[in-house]
C-alpha cells in the first residue's frame, strides 16, 4: 500500500501541517487531558488512551468516571478497524502528530497515506494540523475536580441510568446475515429477466485494501442477498491499477497483485450468483512523488505540489494503462465493467485538472483528445483480454467547453454517464440557483445530462445516469432520506430517456433501503404510484402501507425545500446536526468539506442570506415533524409483524434524525447571528439577542437528548461509509455539556457584566 504513493521511512515532521493554527477552545472541559479521555472512551481501548499520554489505564478509568461516563465499553478489533477516520477527526484539535501516531498504533506511513487518499482526508481536516500541545496526565488540582463534579451532575439529569453506548457498527454484522424470507421477496417486476444495470456503493466499506485483506470484504454474501431483493444488480470499489496489475518501473509496487486478482476473482464469481455484476471506480494513472521522476523523467508530466502525472502521451504510459487492463480482465472474466474519472479526483492525466497547458506534449492535444484516449486505452485493455468488460466514462467534471469534443472522441464501445441533476435550475426560498449534483430535493433530469446523453445518442453510445437514489450530502448521516415521491419521480423521469443504466450512489446510500427498491420497480415498469405503494406493503404491510406512502409525499414535499447550493452541503454542519459545537467567539477556522463545519455560517449559508438559509431549513424540519406525527397516529392504529412494526419504528426514527438535523443546523445558524449581535453596546439589542440565544441552547440541549437515544436505538444514524460515524453519543453529551456551559457560564456572565436581570 505505502509502495504504491513512493513513500520512503518518513519521520513525524514529515507529515503535513500547513497554517497550524491554534486549536479551537473547548472551555466545558477542565483541560485538553479531560477532553481527550472523553472524546477517545467509547472508540479506543484504555490501555491504548493511556499509553498515547504516558498514563496508566486506571488513571484514565478515574479520569472519565469522574466525569460522570459509564464503565469503558469493550472495543472490539472490528470497531477499531472501522474508527480510525472518527479517531483522527475527534482528536486532530487535541493531540500532536506522535501522539496521534501513538493512539493511532500506526506509522507516520501510514498516517500520511491515510491523509492523502482516503477520500481527501486531509483536505476534510482544513489541509492544515492545529498546533496542539502535548498532553501529559496529572493528577487533578481542585478546579479540576469542582468542574468534573458540574459534568458528572449534567450527565447524571440527562441520563439517570447512564449515558448509554450505542451499539456502534451492529448494522454490518446485520447485514451479513442471510436476508429473512420476507425480504427477499423483491418485486419481480424490478429485477426483470435482463435489467438495465443499477449500481451502488458498499454501506461499510473500508478504504484501503479490501481485496488483500479479508476483514475489510465490502461485500459479504448475506449484504449481496440484501441488495439484490432492494433491485441493485452492481456494485462498485475503487481499483488501483499497480494493485491489480504490474507497475513495470517498479514492481514492488505491485507486491501480491495475484492474491488482488485472484480475490476479485472470487468475489464477481460469487456476486454474480446473485445476479450482481462488480465494477472498478479507475482514476488513473495515478500521480506519483517527483522523486519517482528522477530516474523516470520522459514519464513525467504535470506537476502539482510534491507529486507529477504520468503523462498519457508517453507510449511507455499507453501500453502501461491498456496492459494493466487486459491482465485485470484476463484474470476476472466475470469482471462487469470499468468507470471511470478522468478529470477531477487524484491528479492522473495532465489535463486531468485542466492544466494541461504547462505539458509540452499534452497541451497541443488538448484535454478533450488526451481524457478521451485514456478511456481509449481502456476499451484497448478490455480488447486485448477479449472480454466482455463494459467501460462507462463518466463526465464528470470535464469543462464543458470540452465535454462535446470529448464524447465524441470516446470509443464506440464505452458508454456515457452523465450527473442526471447537474445545471438543474432550483427556486428555494425566492432564491434562484442550479444543483451540482448529491440531490435528492431536487428531481432531474437537468440540462447538462440530457445535452451529454443526446450527443452520445447521436454517435450510438450507451449512456448511464448517475442519481443519488438514497441519500446524498444534503444529508448523509441517515441511511437513505425517505423522501421517495422525489427518488420515484426522478427514476420516471429518466425512462423517456433511453439510458442503459444507472449509478445509484456515490459513496453514500448503499443501504438496502425502500428507496433503492423503489428505484428497481420504476426501471422496472411500474409507475411511480404504483411503486411507492408495493415497497410500502411489502416492507411495512398492506395495512399501514397507504400511511407510510402519505408519509413519504409529505417527506418529499418538505425537502424539497432543502437550500441546496454544492458550497451549502460541503460546509454546513448538515451532516453533524446537533453534534456540531457551538462558541462564545468566533473560531476564526473556515468550513471543511464534510469535516469541520466550525462556526463559519457565511460558508453555510452559500448563496442564501441567513434569513432564509435558516427560514428553509425549519421549513423541512416541520414539515417532517407534522408528516411523522400523523404516521405515528395512523401506525396505531394497525398491527403487523414483528419485523414490520420494526421497519415502522425504524422509519420514524430516520425520518426525526433529518428532521433533528434540519432544526439543528437552523439553531446554529441563529446562534451564530445572535451571538455576533450581543457584541453591541446597546442594552435592548444586547438583551434581545443573550435571550434569543439562551432559547437557542436549550433547544440545541434538547435536540442533543434525543438524538442520543434515536442512536442508541439504530446505529446507522450518524454514520457514512466515507466518512465513518460523524458523531457517537459521547459526542452528542458533549455538545449538551458545551451548550449547558454557555449557558450558565458564558452566557450568565455576560448577562451580568450587561446588567440584564432574570
Amino acid at each position: 500500500m505505502l509502495a504504491l504513493l513512493g513513500l520512503a521511512m518518513m519521520l513525524i515532521t514529515d507529515l503535513p501541517v500547513g497554517p497550524a493554527p491554534t486549536p479551537v477552545a473547548m472551555p466545558h472541559f477542565p483541560d485538553a487531558l479531560h477532553a481527550y479521555v472523553w472524546r477517545n472512551w467509547s472508540l479506543v481501548p484504555t490501555a491504548r488512551i493511556a499509553a498515547a499520554i504516558g498514563a496508566k489505564p486506571e488513571e484514565v478509568i478515574h479520569v472519565g468516571k469522574a466525569m460522570g461516563l459509564p464503565d469503558p465499553p469493550r472495543i472490539s478489533p472490528d470497531r477499531q478497524l472501522r474508527s480510525h477516520l472518527s479517531v483522527i477527526r475527534r482528536n486532530w484539535h487535541l493531540l500532536p502528530y506522535d501522539q496521534l501516531l501513538k493512539l493511532l498504533d500506526w506509522t507516520p506511513e501510514h498516517l500520511a497515506y491515510t491523509l492523502r487518499e482516503d477520500d481527501f482526508l486531509y483536505i476534510k481536516l482544513g489541509s492544515l494540523k492545529p498546533k496542539c500541545e502535548p498532553i501529559h496526565y496529572r493528577a487533578p488540582s481542585a478546579a479540576d475536580v469542582k468542574r468534573e463534579l458540574e459534568i458528572a451532575s449534567i450527565v447524571h439529569r440527562a441520563f439517570p441510568q447512564g449515558l448509554p453506548d450505542a451499539p456502534l457498527f451492529k448494522f454490518v454484522e446485520d447485514l451479513k446475515k442471510d436476508p429473512a424470507h420476507s425480504q427477499t421477496q423483491a418485486t419481480s417486476v424490478a429485477n426483470g429477466p435482463q435489467p438495465a444495470p443499477r449500481f451502488c456503493y458498499s454501506y461499510f466499506a473500508l478504504y484501503g485494501d479490501p481485496l488483500l485483506d479479508k476483514r475489510a470484504d465490502p461485500y459479504p454474501e448475506g449484504y449481496l442477498k440484501k441488495l439484490q431483493a432492494a433491485g441493485v444488480n452492481g456494485v462498485w470499489l475503487q481499483g488501483v491499477l499497480p494493485k491489480l496489475a504490474p507497475f513495470p518501473w517498479d514492481l514492488h509496487q505491485s507486491e501480491q497483485y495475484e492474491k488482488r486478482l485472484a480475490n476479485l476473482k472470487e468475489l464477481a464469481a460469487r456476486a454474480k450468483r446473485h445476479g450482481i455484476g462488480i465494477y472498478l471506480y479507475l482514476n488513473e494513472p495515478r500521480a506519483l512523488p517527483l522523486a519517482f521522476f528522477d530516474s523516470h523523467p520522459d514519464l513525467k508530466g504535470v506537476v502539482e505540489g510534491d507529486h507529477a502525472a504520468l503523462c498519457t502521451s508517453a507510449p511507455e504510459v499507453k501500453s502501461y494503462i491498456a496492459n494493466s487492463i487486459a491482465t485485470i480482465c484476463g484474470a476476472v472474466p466475470d469482471l462487469a465493467g470499468f468507470f471511470t474519472i478522468t478529470a477531477s479526483e487524484n491528479l492522473t492525466n495532465c489535463w486531468s485538472h485542466g492544466a494541461g497547458k504547462s505539458c509540452p506534449r499534452c497541451a497541443p492535444r488538448g484535454a478533450a483528445q488526451v481524457i478521451a484516449e485514456v478511456n481509449g486505452l481502456i476499451v484497448e485493455g478490455i480488447h486485448k483480454a477479449g472480454a466482455k468488460t463494459q467501460l462507462i466514462a463518466w463526465d464528470w467534471g470535464w469543462p464543458e467547453a470540452e465535454a462535446e469534443e470529448t464524447i465524441k472522441r470516446l470509443p464506440a464501445e464505452a458508454a456515457l454517464m452523465s450527473v442526471s441533476e447537474w445545471d438543474l435550475p432550483i427556486h428555494r426560498g425566492g432564491i434562484e440557483t442550479t444543483v451540482g449534483e448529491y440531490s435528492v430535493s431536487a428531481v432531474g433530469p437537468g440540462p447538462r445530462a440530457v445535452r451529454h446523453w443526446q450527443i452520445a445518442h447521436d454517435r450510438g453510445l450507451k449512456t448511464f445516469a448517475k442519481i443519488q437514489a438514497a441519500n446524498s450530502w444534503e444529508m448523509s448521516a441517515v441511511p437513505y432520506v425517505p423522501a421517495l415521491a422525489n427518488v420515484a419521480q426522478h427514476a420516471s423521469n429518466l425512462k423517456s430517456h433511453a439510458l442503459d443504466g444507472a449509478m445509484l450512489g456515490w459513496t453514500l446510500g448503499g443501504y438496502p433501503s425502500p428507496n433503492l427498491e423503489v428505484v428497481g420497480a420504476v426501471f422496472g415498469g411500474m409507475s411511480t404510484d404504483d411503486a411507492l405503494n408495493t415497497v410500502a406493503a411489502h416492507r411495512f404491510g398492506s395495512d399501514a402501507a397507504p400511511a407510510v406512502v402519505s408519509a413519504w409525499r409529505a417527506f418529499s414535499t418538505a425537502f424539497s425545500e432543502f437550500p441546496f447550493h454544492i458550497g451549502m452541503v460541503y460546509t454546513a454542519p448538515m451532516q453533524h446536526g446537533p453534534a456540531n459545537l457551538l462558541w462564545s467567539e468566533p473560531t476564526g477556522y473556515h468550513a471543511t468539506m464534510v469535516g469541520f463545519p466550525y462556526d463559519d455560517l457565511d460558508a453555510w449559508r452559500a448563496v442564501y442570506p441567513p434569513e432564509i438559509f435558516t427560514s428553509q431549513l425549519n421549513k423541512i424540519a416541520e414539515g417532517f415533524y407534522a408528516a411523522i406525527a400523523d404516521l405515528k397516529k395512523e401506525a396505531d392504529k394497525h398491527t403487523g409483524t414483528p419485523e414490520q412494526q420494526a421497519a415502522l419504528r425504524s422509519e420514524l426514527g430516520i425520518a426525526e434524525t433529518v428532521a433533528i438535523h434540519c432544526k439543528s443546523v437552523a439553531n446554529q445558524a441563529q446562534f451564530v447571528l445572535h451571538r455576533n449581535g450581543m457584541k453591541t453596546a446597546q442594552y435592548i439589542h444586547f438583551r434581545d439577542n443573550a435571550g434569543a440565544v439562551e432559547t437557542l441552547l436549550n433547544s440545541e440541549i434538547a435536540l442533543a437528548r434525543r438524538m442520543i437515544d434515536l442512536q442508541t436505538a439504530d446505529p446507522r444514524l450518524g454514520f457514512e461509509a466515507s466518512n465513518q460515524y460523524y458523531y457517537v453519543p459521547t459526542d452528542l453529551m458533549e455538545k449538551i455539556l458545551n451548550c449547558t456551559y454557555l449557558r450558565d457560564h458564558w452566557l450568565a456572565d455576560s448577562k451580568k457584566a450587561m446588567g440584564v436581570r432574570e
